[in-house]
């Protein structure tokens, strides 16, 4: 990944947080400066926890034959996403874990849905 789309990346997940933050989902975050904070915490924390939580995740899905991995792709973004939250001051995740799942997942469909509207 080149350093533009690095770039790119973090700046559509920042726009996708403020967007986010202004639905009822119970993600709050303090000032739309924060979001770029927000976002930039995200994609660390996503990067570290990730590897070892598809390393966690390799005992249940085999017990599952494998037929489950998007249903653990999404839990480890939840995951990422609560621990991002925790650790960003005025980053908040109002209804704790069910925040935690929708703002993920808006997350991702909002950051999805930007992705489609760029002439990248």
């Amino acid at each position: 990944m080149n350093l533009v789309s690095l770039l790119i990346a973090w700046l559509v997940t920042s726009l996708s947080f403020y967007i986010i933050s202004k639905l009822p989902i119970g993600v709050e975050i303090d000032t739309p400066q924060q979001t770029f904070i927000c976002a930039a915490v995200l994609g660390i924390v996503t990067a570290l926890v990730k590897p070892i939580l598809k390393f966690v995740f390799i005992i249940p899905n085999a017990i599952t034959f494998n037929l489950l991995p998007e249903a653990f792709t999404f839990i480890i973004a939840v995951i990422c996403f609560g621990i991002a939250a925790y650790l960003v001051q005025g980053f908040r995740l109002r209804f704790g874990i069910i925040s935690a799942i929708f703002g993920a997942l808006t997350l991702s469909i909002v950051s999805n849905l930007i992705y489609l509207l760029l002439p990248l």
